[in-house]
């Protein structure tokens, strides 16, 4: 029979029947790493800084650009010469276009009305010359009917 002084064998089973029967509820994982304190804010380094180009290096190197090109220079060498990329100077492209554009249409209406001015006075000038010519062909005309005896 089974010794009832050892203690040993029975002893485990009675934890196991413990571990079995314990209520099953929300089980919590001891695996998942415990959330670290904050750290002390510190003033946060941008990853890599943005250079902003003026208006003048913007256009200085548009020209660099085009006078490469012009050379014969294929415009992908051209535009990492200038030390842009295509995506930067396809931008820059289009926002000068878009900026030349507003000036010819801002100045447009102060130059419509200058040409309209310019219009007007040569007009009144070719009527002027037009009377003075059509005055001398008279003239010469009937000098001309006078020598052959025609009038």
């Amino acid at each position: 029979m089974v010794d009832e002084s050892n203690a040993g064998p029975v002893a485990p089973a009675v934890v196991a029947d413990a571990e079995v029967k314990a209520p099953t509820g929300k089980k919590r994982s001891s695996s998942r790493p415990q959330k670290a304190p904050p750290e002390p804010a510190q003033p946060k380094m941008p990853a890599a800084k943005r250079r902003g180009y003026s208006e003048q290096e913007r256009s200085e190197k548009l020209r660099l650009i085009e006078t490469k090109v012009s050379e014969g220079n294929i415009l992908k060498d051209a535009i990492k010469s200038a030390g842009i990329s295509e995506q930067t100077y396809y931008h820059w492209k289009g926002a000068a276009k878009s900026a030349a554009r507003k000036d010819i249409e801002g100045t447009s209406p102060l130059w419509a009305a200058d040409e309209f001015a310019e219009l007007v006075r040569l007009e009144e000038e070719n009527q002027r010359l037009r009377k003075q010519l059509a005055e001398k062909l008279r003239t010469e005309n009937t000098e001309l009917r006078k020598r052959l005896g025609l009038d």
